[in-house]
């Protein structure tokens, strides 16, 4: 008999306490956000851009920076088994989730939902590279997933964010969700030499707390005995006090 391996993000994850006391993460180039003019955040799904750059859009709203936020799907399917009707309900609900987080944060932002299939983004890449190259022009930075998360929308979102900004002359900066999870202190799979940090004050920490509060859809058991998406031991891993990017 043949045994087939779980996906790194079903397995089971490094533990919060891992990362915490792996001096690494505190000796990491710290990025300087203060002065930045625009910024426009890719999200694959309603959560990332909380869970991966929550603290810093909070930070750039409050110095007025110009805010936008690319939302790619709008996280339909994070309920396995559900028809139509109620994944359209779903996804109204994870909508209404963004926007009260965002609330949360401070953050005044333009939303642009481009609601693509949520689990088939990387079938749509070519289109949503072209129609991220119109959505990053003229801002000064990008912020997208990690292209490396292993997380196919996660994946696909980095890869087409970084051709638009290649395409619009865009600075990309990209930011890693799952890798907490499957990933561990001095993985080579991560490129580190890459990485920045991002400090967090105890303020703006509190408000991405109540932040990631609001996505109640992702944090409650799902039905059929499914654990959340978002269970404490993941959740562990975005109320650090700095954020990580990678260059």
């Amino acid at each position: 008999m043949t045994l087939i391996e779980p996906h790194p993000i079903d397995a089971p994850g490094t533990a919060e306490a891992d990362w915490r006391s792996w001096p690494r993460l505190n000796e990491l180039p710290v990025l300087d956000v203060a002065g930045w003019p625009s910024l426009v955040v890719v999200a694959a799904h309603p959560d990332d851009e909380v869970l991966g750059v929550g603290g810093l859009l909070s930070m750039a709203a409050a110095a007025g920076t110009r805010l936008r936020l690319v939302a790619v799907t709008d996280g339909e399917a994070s309920h396995p088994g559900m028809d139509g009707a109620a994944a359209d309900q779903l996804a109204a609900c994870r909508v209404a989730e963004t926007v009260g987080a965002l609330r949360e944060l401070g953050a005044p932002v333009e939303i642009v939902r481009l609601r693509m299939p949520d689990t088939g983004v990387a079938r749509r890449e070519t289109e949503l590279a072209d129609q991220l190259a119109e959505l990053v022009a003229g801002f000064s930075r990008c912020l997208a997933p990690w292209d490396g998360d292993l997380h196919a929308d996660h994946e696909a979102a980095g890869r087409a964010a970084a051709a638009a900004c290649a395409a619009s002359r865009v600075d990309l900066l990209s930011y890693p969700i799952w890798t907490w999870h499957w990933a561990h202190p001095r993985d080579s799979r991560v490129p580190w030499d890459r990485a920045v940090r991002v400090p967090l004050s105890a303020e703006v920490r509190r408000r991405k707390r109540a932040a990631i509060d609001c996505f109640t859809s992702q944090l409650r058991a799902r039905g059929g005995a499914r654990p959340p998406v978002l269970p404490p031991e993941v959740v562990a891993h975005f109320l650090r006090d700095q954020e990580v990017l990678i260059s």
